[in-house]
């Protein structure tokens, strides 16, 4: 299957109007077509079933160099599984978007496939770690992101609890930049982590809180109560 042939089996699902919609709620500059996730959520499903672990990459890669919106959500989803075996390739092909990542939506799903490699082999937070240190605002996130499932462990070994740990640290840093996306991806983290391990949030907001927002060291606060 080409990019051209799943793009085409997302048309009979574009809804009238809601193109604009979506370019304007999301402010990045590319195609988009009007397809809601339900769809291409049901699409990539489909096609994944058919198809080996090399060339779902193969089409995760021709989709992402579309530029098309609905054609990047459909490649994050189908690299996002938990047994990707091998995955090698898909890792590799995630380093590279998450240099090229433009908004939240599209953020928040190459995140989430990050996470599935991560745990694979949590030895890849080598990767991870340089792009906590990026000036590229999305790029920054995406390390904090790509973490999250160590906030919710409750029975850490020894590599989990240094994984948890160094993105504690970013986390802090995070909550010192004023950018609001670095500053939500700190929150979002400790509110993930109140459940598992409250007393380390707390003590994490009274060390480094002071710089968040209100609304967000609220939205924390309120999880400790």
């Amino acid at each position: 299957m080409t990019a051209d042939d799943a793009l085409k089996e997302l048309v009979p699902h574009v809804v009238a109007g809601k193109d604009a919609q979506m370019q304007a709620f999301h402010k990045a500059e590319r195609v988009y077509l009007g397809v809601p996730n339900a769809a291409i959520d049901a699409a990539q499903k489909s096609w994944r079933d058919q198809m080996s672990v090399e060339d779902r990459v193969d089409l995760a890669r021709a989709l992402w160099e579309s530029d098309v919106f609905e054609g990047r959500v459909a490649a994050a989803k189908l690299l996002t599984q938990a047994r990707l075996r091998p995955d090698d390739q898909a890792w590799s092909l995630l380093q590279s978007w998450v240099t090229q990542i433009d908004c939240q939506a599209i953020a928040d799903l190459v995140a989430t496939a990050v996470q599935k490699r991560l745990v694979a082999d949590p030895s890849r937070i080598e990767a991870v770690r340089a792009w906590a240190e990026s000036e590229d605002l999305w790029t920054k996130c995406a390390a904090l992101d790509a973490t999250l499932p160590w906030a919710k462990l409750n029975n850490l070994k020894e590599v989990d609890e240094a994984i948890r740990t160094e993105a504690l640290t970013w986390a802090a840093a995070y909550m010192a930049n004023t950018t609001w996306a670095t500053q939500k991806a700190a929150t979002n983290w400790l509110i993930a982590l109140a459940k598992h391990d409250a007393e380390r949030v707390k003590t994490t907001l009274a060390a480094y809180g002071e710089t968040l927002r209100p609304s967000l060291r609220k939205d924390v606060e309120k999880r400790l109560k």
